[in-house]
């Protein structure tokens, strides 16, 4: 009995001992995977100066880390479990690109971008196809493997390209949107083509006779077509199914999630019965899977997570790992020739087919040639490929070291091409000129009216009606709500995509429809040359300004119109103001990349029938100097073509007497500092400005004209309140003025400095007591020129 209790006792303590062992190997291998992502994501921020993509770090840290010595030793006793867990990752990323392709754009008209894409495949293919033989890159050379070689060189890495143009803002650009496009085209066709060569010529029967290699491709030939079918059909249906019973806004299912993925794994399995490769067989079910609804979105976003977190790290190790450093031939000119040849072919066969189809398209040859150079990005696919060329002994462990050598170089200069390219649109797009002052008479006025609630809708309609001009050119007016997000409209929000989001909440939509219905029905009774839309500004109010700002910069927006953060009551006066507003309309002031026009509403609202000709409103608009008066005068040009409205602009001028100049010449020091060139310059603008705008409209036309000579800040504000109840809407500009005698010592008294001196006083808010209770302001701001595109998703052109 003692022996049988010796002997589990024995046993028990192998057990454990063995336990421990697996138990401490499997914490190192889980450190090691840590450090290297710790190592990766290090040197990934080292490369940030030069935009690098994450991927060039990778390769770098892969090839060290999986040709260290001990590490090397350690892996060798898992390579089993290595190559099962890259298997896998890269039936997730077959699957994943799959998905993202829309293989119905073979049977479309090719696109601008389909067909630059075609030429530099086109191009590369048969540039590759006839060099690469005499360079004996495989063991045993032949058609088929030629072929092989010659289309991945032809494909494109598109999400490493994505990552890379979206990551230095240039993605919203005419180059940007060509390149991602063609990207993925090249993509999709070289890995389609790819695919069906598989069933077409396949290595591992290489041994067998002919009928049996025919039969087989056959076989697995018709098990692709039937998984393709089934995929194409069934999959529409299941996934709708599957959605309609999860609407958005509510969590998915268990059971329902459990039965898409269970769906997506049989369609991805069905041809790899016919011992077609799993990977491509994930990539032929990814590509006919519908890639909208939530269910498709769940599984990209999950899956993305799964790579760019576990996989990724574990695949560049395994990528180093393979690439023996000691299987590379230095000494060998031939190494360094498939290098340098093989990195030309891939970089000098998109250029040439790409600056053919761009003469052929009227692209301007340096761009075609940036073009080119993008396209030469390879990905994670190609690098598996190389790999896998040298674990199946078809090429030597320092030929595929070349391939991953030639894929890194052709990463390696695309952040620079980029920044090629935004340099370029800085020197032909010096400045954003978004202003009414710099805007073609001839091209239509692009207007972001902001509105708070209902309360706003009358002065936005008025305001609205004196902005239109002519018919011809028009204005577009988008008209937007501006709406706090709270966390009641947060919980009601439903999300269509990661950019777009529906507003459910009942309070929101019944205000938004009843906006809506106000300025529809203005614009279809009276909105001749009015072009009408409707946007939504919701938002914190810390993020409300930058939303604000970026939207008018994606529609071109030439003013933007915000409503003053106080309200008017019934009585003329106005309420204590909204904190969150005033601090939208102040930060909008200083980061937009337009004019910014503040509406404050004294009655401008309630006036009526300003449609009718010669129904009498009388808009005064007041020139000092500077920027923003130029802005302002440039808007009144518009008011004055309206039939119902009798514009007065007054022009306040500084005395010229010497203490006069003196004065001006102290409170520009102390205040604006101004160089003596500058303010004539300035000076000299202001009187272009005004006698164009005089001889246009004054002389001869229907805008009367008031000059007024003062002396000092008391004599302007003096003439302010002399306007009182004349007008019932005055129009000036925020301030940059050179003679700042006229307003020196007003912004002490200010309240609103975000209206500036002269509007502070008009609004009646700096002063003490109401101005008026009957004249509304409008105050304008012209934005500074920008020297620079700052490269901030930027919507420029180039080509």
């Amino acid at each position: 009995m003692s022996a049988i209790f010796g002997t589990d006792k024995g046993f028990d303590e192998a057990c454990t001992e063995n336990l421990r062992k697996n138990a401490s190997d499997l914490t190192l291998k889980i450190l090691a995977l840590y450090a290297m992502v710790i190592v990766c994501n290090l040197l990934h921020h080292l490369l940030r100066p030069w935009s690098q993509p994450r991927m060039t770090s990778d390769i770098v840290i892969g090839l060290v880390a999986g040709n260290i010595g001990p590490i090397k030793k350690w892996s060798v006793t898992v390579p089993d479990a290595l190559n099962s867990m890259i298997y896998f990752g890269m039936v997730c990323y077959m699957f994943v690109l799959g998905l993202e392709m829309d293989p119905y754009v073979l049977f479309r008209w090719p696109t601008r971008a389909a067909k630059v894409a075609y030429a530099g495949m086109l191009s590369t293919f048969i540039l590759a196809s006839t060099i690469t033989p005499f360079l004996r890159f495989f063991k045993s050379p032949s058609i088929m493997r030629t072929i092989s070689l010659s289309t991945a060189l032809c494909g494109t890495g598109s999400p490493v390209l994505t990552r890379i143009i979206t990551s230095q803002k240039i993605g919203k650009s005419d180059i940007g949107q060509l390149v991602i496009a063609a990207g993925m085209h090249s993509d999709f066709v070289s890995s389609l083509v790819i695919s069906v060569c598989y069933v077409a010529y396949n290595d591992s029967s290489s041994g067998a006779s002919e009928s049996a290699r025919i039969e087989k491709a056959v076989i697995q030939g018709v098990a692709l077509f039937i998984q393709s079918v089934i995929t194409a059909s069934i999959s529409p249906v299941f996934l709708k199914w599957v959605n309609n019973e999860n609407p958005e806004g509510k969590p998915l299912k268990g059971s329902h999630l459990i039965l898409s993925v269970a769906f997506m794994a049989v369609v991805c399995s069905c041809s790899t019965l016919s011992g077609y490769s799993p990977i491509l067989s994930a990539f032929m079910a990814g590509i006919f899977l519908p890639r909208e609804g939530r269910v498709s979105k769940w599984a990209l976003g999950k899956i993305n997570y799964f790579l760019s977190t576990i996989f990724y790290p574990i695949f560049f190790f395994w990528m180093g790992y393979e690439s023996d450093f000691a299987g590379f031939e230095p000494g060998h000119l031939l190494t360094w020739g498939r290098l340098l040849v093989l990195l030309l072919i891939a970089i000098a066969g998109k250029i040439t087919g790409i600056i053919i189809s761009g003469a052929i398209l009227g692209f301007n040859w340096p761009e075609s040639i940036m073009i080119g150079l993008l396209l030469t990005v390879k990905g994670h696919f190609h690098i598996f490929l190389a790999v896998m060329a040298r674990q199946t002994g078809k090429t030597t462990t320092s030929t595929s070291l070349v391939i991953i050598l030639v894929i890194f170089f052709t990463t390696l200069h695309a952040p620079f091409v980029v920044s090629n390219i935004i340099e370029r649109a800085r020197k032909r797009s010096p400045t954003h000129r978004m202003a009414l002052e710099w805007l073609d008479p001839m091209n239509e006025l692009r207007m972001l009216l902001c509105v708070r609630g209902p309360h706003n809708v009358a002065s936005a309609i008025n305001f609205m009606e004196i902005s239109r001009g002519t018919a011809d050119p028009g204005i577009v007016v988008y008209v937007t709500d501006m709406i706090e997000m709270t966390d009641q409209i947060a919980a009601t929000l439903v999300h269509k995509d990661t950019d777009n989001a529906k507003v459910t909440d009942r309070g929101v939509t019944d205000m938004r429809d009843q906006i809506t219905s106000a300025v529809q029905a203005y614009a279809n009774e009276n909105g001749d040359g009015i072009t009408l839309r409707r946007m939504l500004a919701l938002s914190t109010f810390s993020l409300m300004p930058r939303d604000i700002s970026n939207m008018a910069e994606d529609l071109l927006i030439s003013l933007i119109v915000l409503p003053f953060h106080k309200i008017r009551r019934d009585d003329g006066t106005f309420d204590g103001g909204h904190p969150g507003f005033r601090f939208v309309n102040r930060k909008v002031l200083r980061h937009a990349p337009c004019s910014v026009g503040i509406l404050v509403d004294r009655g401008f609202g309630l006036t009526e029938k300003i449609q009718e000709p010669y129904s009498g409103l009388n808009v005064a608009v007041i020139f000092i100097g500077g920027k923003d008066d130029r802005e302002a005068l440039a808007y009144a040009g518009r008011v004055a073509r309206h039939p119902g409205v009798k514009l007065t602009v007054i022009r306040f001028l500084v005395e010229a007497s010497t203490e006069n100049n003196n004065s001006s010449r102290r409170a520009r020091a102390s205040n604006y500092r101004y160089s003596l060139a500058e303010e004539e310059q300035e000076m000299k603008l202001d009187d272009e400005c005004f006698a164009n705008f005089y001889e246009k409209y004054v002389a001869g036309g229907p805008v009367a004209y008031m000059e007024k000579h003062l002396a000092n800040s008391a004599e302007t504000f003096a003439n302010l309140k002399s306007m009182e109840g004349q007008y019932s809407l005055i129009i000036v500009g925020r301030g940059g003025r050179v003679n700042s005698v006229l307003t020196l010592g007003m912004n002490d008294l200010e309240q609103c400095p975000e209206l500036g001196p002269i509007g502070d006083v008009l609004s009646g808010t700096g002063t003490g007591t109401d101005f008026s209770i009957t004249t509304s302001v409008l105050i304008i701001q012209q934005p500074s020129l920008r020297g620079e595109l700052e490269g901030l998703d930027e919507d420029f052109s180039i080509m």
